[in-house]
């Protein structure tokens, strides 16, 4: 080979692969938000999650469970209908990881109760790194955790399956779930005819002795390989909340008829589907014609999930954009160096640091809530403020990571493609940014005391900061006007913005008056590397979100 060919084929100006590395030491930002909120107990546990999910074999498993999608087997070989959905085996070993992590399960005890202490905020914490991975697998993950919040509703249910929950065992096998060694499940809300307007569904349910018949359709039903799905009907007294399972209980395949799965623009690992439903076996949640009630457990557990992974996701995109610029030069510089680039990845750095502390905030309310009524007012006015601002934050944040590391943002063989696609889906899972402003609406309207304190103590928490006190003064005002539903979400994101503040200056109060100073003092700006920042505080924060 000559000179000049081996000059063609050298690999120059390239940053090397962003793996094996710990994802939970080296994020300053995650491991300060985790101890704040009372989680420093698990840091030996996290670290060794993070040195596992950092590693090139998981981006491995990560890259093909995306690339072999899953299929639908409408029938076997000699025409029963079976509706199985297959699954690459790196689908199965993400899946595995999980689970013998607790992701879908360490908040309850064995017998569905929350568990003490600060769980939620030790989950969050593995939550939030799993999705920097792989997020597809991550809904079956979920909604089997945020399940148990609905079958509380229902003892005698849960007692049944709660044991298999518990269990830290993935078993894929298509089984009665009572004979495995471990279950998961999904959910089915949406219909054809009525997404977010759940109240006009069409599937029925008839009693049938202890248990009912179900025959309906669901346009969108998350993770159809689960074992048990959570469903709504209208029964006798009304939309009703239902236990459905894959088998009947003399073993039998119950009557789950699933169409097709999505072709969706991301999510690719994780199937979803359509399914009808006829005369299927199901066991009632809660009371006739409380099925809103019942499920919204489950729901309020899901959106804070999504919020969670959309963090992650944007820490996922933060860190590969400034890894790849510390490597690749420009005009005889680093990128990292460069004035303008270093300006923007310091303005995304300050971003997700923001986020990552009030996801964590929220979290450690939920596991506050059970006795704290404070804590309790946070959680069910601020879910949907802190769902609505960060997932929303997340497709426009990984545009802009994908920007910095140019084409090789762009191509397939990266991570931030798939994170791109990926993203918009925490947005509009578990009620749209619309959604999210109506609920933060009714909060309001009926504990509107309760709602109030929450505002008054975020205005405590950021006394003095650039802007918090104009801000708190127009989210009153905006909220308080008689077309509020109009400008909800002007409200919404600037509630979001000072809550995201407060939760900051709990864990790094010069950062939070960074942020204060850059996104509540004066007009705030929606591109990245319009705050006017110093190069000491943008090495300061980048250093932060990665060490060198």
């Amino acid at each position: 080979m000559t000179d000049a060919t081996s000059a063609i084929h050298a690999v120059l100006n390239q940053s090397p692969p962003f793996e094996d590395v710990n994802l939970f030491e080296l994020d300053r930002p995650l491991v300060e938000a985790v101890a704040m909120n009372e989680g420093s107990f698990a840091y030996v546990d996290h670290a060794e999650f993070g040195q596992l999910w950092g590693s090139a074999e998981m981006a491995q498993r990560a890259r093909l469970a995306n690339e072999n999608t899953p299929k639908l087997r409408t029938f076997d070989a000699r025409g029963n209908r079976r509706d199985e959905v297959e699954f690459h085996p790196a689908y199965h070993e993400l899946m595995a990881q999980s689970i013998a992590a607790g992701i879908h399960n360490s908040t309850w005890t064995r017998d569905g109760k929350s568990a003490r202490g600060a769980s939620e905020v030790a989950r969050a914490a593995k939550f939030y790194m799993a999705a920097q991975v792989e997020t597809g697998h991550l809904c079956p993950i979920t909604m089997t955790r945020a399940a148990v919040g609905a079958l509380a509703m229902q003892p005698d249910v849960l007692a049944q399956v709660m044991p298999v929950i518990a269990s830290r065992d993935y078993d894929p096998s298509f089984a009665p779930w009572s004979a495995k060694r471990g279950m998961t499940l999904g959910m089915g809300m949406t219909e054809r005819q009525g997404g977010t307007d759940v109240r006009s569904n069409m599937t029925r349910a008839v009693r049938d002795g202890d248990a009912y018949r179900i025959s309906g359709h669901k346009w969108f039903m998350s993770a159809p390989m689960c074992d048990a799905f959570l469903v709504l009907a209208q029964a006798e007294d009304g939309l009703s909340c239902f236990f459905m399972p894959r088998f009947r209980p003399d073993g039998s395949l119950n009557s789950l008829n699933f169409q097709r799965l999505k072709d969706k623009l991301g999510n690719r690992s994780n199937a979803s589907s359509e399914v009808e439903f006829n005369d299927a076996y199901a066991l009632r949640v809660g009371d006739e014609g409380k099925g809103i009630r019942t499920i919204i457990q489950m729901v309020q557990l899901t959106r804070q999930d999504c919020a969670t992974a959309s963090a992650g996701l944007m820490r996922s995109g933060l860190v590969h954009a400034l890894h790849h610029a510390r490597h690749r030069s420009v005009f005889q510089k680093h990128l990292a160096d460069q004035p303008m680039m270093q300006s923007v990845l310091a303005d995304m750095a300050l971003h997700v640091e923001a986020s990552t502390a009030l996801v964590m905030r929220l979290c450690r309310a939920f596991d506050l809530a059970p006795e704290d009524p404070s804590e309790a007012a946070y959680m069910r006015f601020l879910t949907p403020v802190v769902k609505y601002w960060v997932c929303k934050s997340a497709p426009g944040f990984l545009y802009e990571a994908m920007e910095c590391m140019g084409g090789n943002g762009y191509v397939e063989e990266g991570i931030l493609a798939r994170h791109y696609r990926e993203a918009p889906v925490n947005a509009i899972w578990e009620g749209s940014g619309n959604v999210m402003c109506l609920d933060v609406l009714r909060a309001l309207s009926r504990e509107g005391d309760a709602s109030t304190a929450v505002l008054q103590d975020l205005m405590l928490e950021t006394r003095g900061m650039p802007g918090a006190a104009d801000t708190a003064a127009f989210i009153i005002r905006t909220l308080l006007r008689p077309d509020s539903e109009r400008v909800a979400r002007q409200a919404v994101e600037s509630l979001a913005l000072l809550a995201a503040c407060a939760a900051l200056n709990m864990v790094h109060p010069p950062h939070a008056e960074l942020f204060a100073r850059t996104r509540l003092d004066g007009a705030r700006n929606a591109i990245y590397g319009t705050a006017e920042l110093t190069e000491a505080q943008g090495r300061g924060l980048l250093e932060r979100a990665l060490p060198q």
